[in-house]
């Protein structure tokens, strides 16, 4: 038995650094998103400062190790058996929980995982004691730490409230103080809000980065809590001046300096604090298995009061974990996956938008609007001309290549994020509330944004559901930590030899399936095949540009019709759901196009508009294409999903016959617009009646068909709806080779004329 903990221990260990490199690429959004967003230094440089604050706060955590031993249960009543069983189970299932959420791109918070996965597994284990001791239930009480699971409950309430409250106030008035023209303001107005800034940022590295150090000393600390006035005051002066120095004399920009300081603040927070987050547990299994071995009793005897006692944690495994820490950052794609989200959400102006709209996220801005109205007309006339004069955006105009790329938000916007989130977290560690730096830090940039007027008329629905997404997935990771903990000290407790090995077997496979989920997203979203958006300005730009565009729709749209052909007359359904996916993302891509059209618009030269008309149209056929295939899936999917009956042998034949014309035309399609040979369309466009005649002639085959032998109604009306579609794809594909033709040909021919 002695040898199964020893195994237990060494799986642990594993399980801590997976921990590490999974924890790390989901709380890397907290520090790195407000340097990523405003573009204020490079990301090189955003890494380095950010390894750094890693690194030294990965030595200052030992003080947080006590979660993970005493602060959500009492040790002393349960044995060594017990302890390691629940350590176990919160490993494996906070690794599980937070490689989804980095799969899907959603910051979540790895304090509330690791304390609710604590929770539901010590619950476990003690219903599953008082159960086998014959106790009463109500006895859970003298086991669970229940006040500071309360405690951690408000915490998360309190924390989305305040901190967007407060991060949308202080944002208000820094941009009404310096506009977004802020680098044109005195130089002594940059000075003052350099020096508050700074200073909070001192601040927040002195209550909350130096509160773990074990070598830090307690007549410090004393000092530090006792003068905490003079300390902010006395900042205050000293960051002033040296902010005024250094944009004055140094000529370098203040709002670069709080950016640098303050990703290096919280990373060093993260480090410091949330590090109990991914290896507390394992080390304590380890002190835990080391009194066991001393003690000489039996596991199931020995009592684990020794993990109520403060044991320092070697610098030397801090520093290891730091180190891993600092390379998952550099090499986690997850990593930047997950900061995307927030950045996306917090954009100025308009982005790609991940979230759906829905009802509570269209309520909450139809009140907002109205909210803003009641305000504006309380407000007097000129107040609001000024107020309005500071929130406006300065127009910066892009380069015809397109090579300079805007921030998400400015230096501002930026540094007020990391400002308030760094007082925050410092105010809440004073009192010792517990809070989440995950949920401070998204708050924070959202609570800036909606006062920033990011999000407008044309966003503000997408962004408010992106909040709401992420703030219930926040309460998911809460209660799924609980439930999936409880479950495996459960199954653990059947059998520990053979079910630790099952389901570490179990997270080792999902791990892996994730990883090669995650990476084929990623391959999907740079795949050759997607659709690109014309960035020319003239008509035989266009042309060149949108010809790989209608090459690869050819390409989709021939697999994707004979896809459904082939899935009804095999009748397989998973053929088809799969069919689904490919013809929506072609939609979706066309769609995307469309959205683009006011940037290629803006973009044109004068000389150029009538490439705006050709562009446009371009897209319609498009669309018109996607939503005829789209349909027929539709049709398709149902009709077999239904268990309706099977088309008929003659039906299918028919059906293929046309396919198989259809097939030529895309294909002949595709290689005429890859290769460039626009001179083919003319041939591929003949045969355009010929294809129209076949579907017309299967059309009054059914119909004679119905009359004489056809018994039922459901597949009458789908091959009925599935010709006429078919033709409706023919017409806009033949619309769109015939444009393509005209317009090739006339731009073609003034070249020619010229030559002669």
């Amino acid at each position: 038995m002695d040898n199964l903990y020893l195994l237990m221990i060494i799986a642990l260990a594993f399980l801590a650094v997976a921990d590490l490199v999974v924890g790390v690429s989901n709380d890397a959004v907290n520090f790195l998103n407000s340097a990523i967003g405003s573009k204020a230094i490079s990301f090189r440089t955003i890494m380095i400062v950010a390894s750094i604050g890693i690194a030294v706060g990965a030595i200052f955590s030992s003080g947080m190790m006590e979660v993970a031993r005493k602060g959500i249960f009492h040790p002393g009543e349960f044995m060594f058996s017990e302890i390691m069983i629940i350590f176990m189970a919160v490993m494996i299932t906070d690794i599980l929980l937070l490689d989804f959420f980095n799969t899907v791109g959603m910051p979540t918070s790895t304090t509330v995982s690791i304390v609710f996965e604590l929770l539901g597994a010590s619950v476990a284990m003690s219903l599953i004691k008082i159960a086998g001791e014959g106790g009463n239930y109500v006895d859970i009480y003298n086991y669970i730490n229940t006040s500071k699971a309360t405690e951690i409950i408000l915490g998360i309430l309190l924390s989305v409230v305040i901190a967007f409250s407060v991060g949308a106030f202080v944002q208000y008035l820094s941009r009404l103080m310096l506009s977004f023209n802020f680098r044109k303001k005195a130089k002594s107005l940059g000075a003052i809000f350099g020096g508050v800034a700074l200073t909070a940022i001192t601040y927040f590295i002195l209550i909350k980065g130096l509160k773990g150090a074990t070598f830090v000393s307690a007549d410090l600390l004393d000092f530090i809590k006792g003068n905490t006035m003079l300390i902010v005051l006395g900042s205050f002066a000293v960051w002033t001046v040296i902010a005024y120095i250094i944009a004055t004399v140094l000529k370098f920009d203040v709002y670069k300096l709080i950016i640098i300081v303050g990703t290096f603040a919280l990373a060093l927070a993260f480090a410091g604090n949330d590090l109990v987050n991914f290896i507390g547990v394992p080390i304590a299994a380890w002190q835990s298995f080391e009194a066991w071995q001393a003690s000489g009793l039996p596991a199931s005897e020995f009592s684990m009061n020794v993990l109520a006692a403060k044991v320092p944690t070697p610098t030397l495994l801090l520093f290891l974990a730091g180190m891993v820490m600092v390379l998952t950052l550099w090499f986690s794609k997850k990593a930047r996956y997950v900061t995307q989200t927030e950045i996306n959400l917090s954009r100025e102006g308009e982005s790609k938008e991940r979230f759906q709209p829905n009802f509570l996220s269209r309520g909450i801005v139809r009140g907002a609007i109205l909210l803003s109205t009641f305000t504006t007309s309380i407000i007097p006339k000129s107040l609001q001309e000024k107020i309005d004069e500071n929130f406006k955006k300065p127009s910066i105009p892009l380069s015809k290549d397109k090579t300079f790329e805007l921030p998400a938000f400015d230096m501002v916007r930026a540094a007020v994020n990391l400002m308030v989130a760094g007082v925050l977290i410092s105010i809440a560690t004073s009192y010792k509330l517990p809070l989440s730096t995950t949920y401070v830090t998204f708050m924070v940039a959202m609570g800036s944004s909606l006062a920033d007027r990011a999000w407008g008329a044309e966003s503000a629905v997408y962004r408010v559901a992106g909040v709401l997404n992420v703030i219930g997935g926040w309460f998911f990771t809460a209660f799924i930590a609980f439930i999936s903990a409880a479950i495996i000290v459960y199954l653990i407790n059947i059998h520990v030899p053979s079910m630790v090995a099952i389901l570490l077997l179990i997270a080792v496979l999902l791990l892996a399936r994730n990883y090669i989920s995650h990476n084929k997203k990623s391959k999907e979203i740079r795949a050759e095949d997607s659709l690109r958006k014309a960035e020319s300005s003239s008509i035989q730009g266009v042309i060149e540009e949108s010809a790989d565009n209608i090459s690869n729709v050819a390409k989709r749209s021939n697999k994707i019709y004979t896809n459904i052909i082939d899935g009804l007359a095999k009748q397989d359904l998973e053929l088809l759901k799969k069919n689904k996916k490919g013809v929506v993302k072609l939609s979706n891509e066309v769609d995307e196009l469309r959205d683009h059209i006011f940037y290629f618009i803006k973009n044109l030269d004068e000389a150029s508009v009538g490439a705006s008309n050709f562009y446009i149209n371009i897209l319609g056929y498009l669309q018109d294409m996607a939503q005829s295939l789209e349909y027929l899936t539709k049709i398709s999917h149902k009709h077999i999903n239904n268990n309706h009956k099977k088309l008929k042998y003659n039906q299918i034949k028919e059906l293929k016959e046309i396919d198989l014309k259809l097939e030529k035309l895309l294909s002949e399609t595709k290689v005429a617009f890859e290769t460039r040979s626009f001179e083919q369309i003319g041939v591929i466009f003949g045969s355009k009646q010929e294809l129209l005649d076949l579907v017309s002639q299967k059309i009054e085959t059914q119909i004679a068909r119905t009359r004489t032998e056809e018994s039922s109604p459901k597949n009458t009306t789908l091959y009925f709806t599935f010709l006429l579609e078919t033709k409706d794809f023919i017409n806009a594909t033949m619309n769109l080779l015939e444009l393509y033709y005209q317009e090739h040909d006339s731009s073609v021919k003034p070249a020619k004329l010229e030559l002669h």
